[in-house]
């Protein structure tokens, strides 16, 4: 007997502006010295709001928003900024511990 398994998508399980929140501190927490986890997490949470509207928002193209956090892309921070602006977070920087 064969177990069946289905692909996780992340974005199917943020409902909440809190639970995106949550997300995004842990990958953060989690990527270490990998800007690339981070900007997937940030693409996580934009196709769990809505690519479309996040396009709109950002002036930028869906398939440009869909191709700069792919786990290939490699956004500017500029794409980042205007992400995370548009998803309703704010950037900032911290002390480390």
């Amino acid at each position: 007997m064969s177990i069946k398994t289905t692909k996780w998508d992340s974005a199917e399980y943020l409902k909440t502006e809190e639970d995106m929140k949550l997300y995004l501190e842990a990958c953060i927490e989690e990527a270490g010295d990998d800007p690339s986890f981070i900007v997937h997490a940030l693409g996580v949470v934009a196709r769990a709001k809505n690519m479309s509207q996040l396009a709109r928002d950002t002036g930028l193209t869906r398939e440009g928003l869909y191709k700069a956090l792919s786990p290939e892309g490699n956004p500017t921070f500029d794409t980042v900024a205007k992400v995370a602006k548009a998803l309703g977070f704010k950037l900032s920087i911290d002390i480390a511990a």
